[in-house]
């Protein structure tokens, strides 16, 4: 197999230098892609988990809440699980620029299927459809915007910023657009918006990589030998075979249930980040700083997870919330000024909303704190912390015994959230590129993209107990542990920073 190994200078000569706010050109064009897939993804997963549990006669397929929050979980949970498989291919096979067109073709594929009238099974094969698109495009476009950057280049943190801006954007429209159709036309109506925003993001990448990205993301840092493809094949078919025995025995014993397959995945959400820490820190490629940086990365990945845990329900347990508990007849809360109804779906669109408005206050800050800017670790603390308070703010109005709250709690909750995602989820994506070994690059951004999937793993257990106890309880118990991880980060800080070997 030939080796692309194109130099870093080279790579850096090949790109247009500026053109996109004082940044390189390339990440103008890695920035509208993004949006674009973010659009779909996020317009079709706002109306998802009710698409499953409303009823026959609303459109949907009248699951129970429980399944359908457990459903939505579990597919996320794959959706970033899929980015390990996604960064090996990048890393061995394709690269990253080539994968994050080959990923963007399947997801318009699965929101094309989703459109379309059609039963569960269809439903979850087309879910599958997006879930190996993404994991080829989600980590692999965020590690080509670190090859457009030297590793301790200044603007780093505030490209990643940016480019998450973008992601955020699309976030932001897509669930107004979506929600709405829903609401008018019908769930696939809302699916087939979705489709269309896959399909302009592909047309764009196409029309603009060549000239902006020029060489970045072509290497394959690891490329497979002719051995190598053969055991490769060898263990895809033995992993393929005892999976299938998996759930043979499960369906003989009458045990192949919901329940069962997601404690599989949850379990795997475990593991798979245990074994992709152990394999970079046992090979040969890895040198001595190199290692010690990838121990420094296990308790960013902890309270990454923390956060996570928290974020990721605002599409399952916050999304039932703002349907079930939250007033969102405008009628009722101007007192008959306004005859509204609210989609439930538009609640999917705060945190969005915050991240566009307070991005580029982030990012301006970072860089204006100059060495005063706090290190990595403990803006990852801070933004645990703050992801636990966003929890506790919702045991307030669940005090008060109404049966329908304002929704400007949920404003408040997502707003406390979005501020905890602007010291995790930017500085994260940098990080990753940072601390990553030379031969894991995209590894590396896969497992930090594992660190949601380890959330939404332990999410989909979580979600049956929200529907089984006391919410105020829920919410107060999940708050309280992030806020304590967020502590435990703060007071272990030095030990961390003194690992990263001068990555900051």
């Amino acid at each position: 197999m030939k080796k692309n190994n194109y130099s870093h200078e080279e790579i850096m000569e090949s790109t247009p230098r500026t053109g996109f706010f004082g940044h390189p050109k390339g990440l103008s064009t890695l920035f509208f892609t993004e949006f674009w897939e973010r659009f779909s993804y996020y317009g079709m997963k706002a109306i998802l988990v009710y698409y499953l549990y409303y009823s026959v006669a609303d459109g949907g397929f009248g699951l129970d809440e429980a399944v359908a929050l457990q459903i939505v979980a579990l597919y996320g949970t794959l959706i970033y699980m899929s980015g390990i498989i996604g960064g090996w291919i990048a890393d061995r096979i394709t690269g990253t620029q080539h994968a994050v067109f080959y990923g963007g073709f399947l997801i318009m594929i699965g929101h094309i299927l989703l459109s379309l009238p059609n039963n569960l099974t269809l439903v979850m094969i087309a879910l599958l459809f997006i879930i190996a698109g993404t994991g080829l495009l989600k980590p692999n476009i965020s590690t080509t915007v670190g090859e457009l950057y030297d590793r301790n280049d200044v603007r780093r943190d505030a490209a990643f910023t940016l480019f998450y801006m973008g992601i955020n954007l699309g976030a932001l429209i897509s669930p107004l657009l979506t929600g709405y159709v829903q609401t008018r036309f019908g769930f696939h109506g809302g699916f087939l918006i979705a489709a269309i925003g896959m399909l302009c993001g592909l047309i764009l990448y196409a029309v603009k990589r060549k000239k902006n990205l020029g060489l970045a993301g072509l290497n394959v840092p690891n490329p497979l030998t002719k051995p190598e493809i053969k055991r490769v094949a060898l263990i895809t078919v033995i992993v393929l075979i005892l999976f299938g025995l998996y759930l043979f025995i499960l369906h003989l014993n009458n045990a192949l249930t919901l329940g069962n397959f997601s404690v599989l995945i949850t379990f795997l959400g475990i593991v798979l980040p245990i074994y992709i820490v152990v394999n970079m820190l046992v090979s040969k490629q890895v040198t001595k700083d190199e290692k010690s940086r990838v121990w420094s990365y296990v308790p960013l990945y902890i309270a990454s997870v923390a956060f996570w845990m928290i974020q990721e329900q605002g599409s399952t347990i916050l999304a039932s919330f703002a349907d079930k508990k939250t007033q969102l007849e405008m009628s009722e809360l101007t007192g008959g000024l306004i005859d509204f109804s609210i989609p439930a779906s538009w609640a999917q669109s705060l945190n969005p909303i915050f991240i566009v408005l307070l991005a580029p206050v982030f990012a301006t800050l970072w860089v204006k704190l100059g060495k005063h800017n706090p290190p990595t670790v403990n803006k990852f603390a801070y933004g645990t912390i703050i992801a636990g308070l966003s929890y506790i703010v919702m045991i307030i109005p669940l005090q008060s015994g109404v049966e329908l709250v304002n929704p400007l709690w949920l404003v408040l909750s997502f707003l406390l959230i979005t501020i905890g995602e602007l010291c995790i989820s930017p500085v994260g994506l940098s990080t990753s590129t940072k601390l990553a070994p030379l031969t894991f690059t995209a590894r590396m951004m896969s497992l930090w993209m594992l660190s949601n999937a380890t959330a939404q793993g332990l999410n989909a257990q979580l979600v049956v107990v929200y529907t089984k106890i006391n919410q105020s309880d829920y919410f107060m118990y999940s708050g309280i542990v992030a806020i304590v991880i967020g502590i435990l980060l703060l007071f272990i800080s030095p030990i961390v920073k003194r690992g990263m070997k001068g990555v900051y």
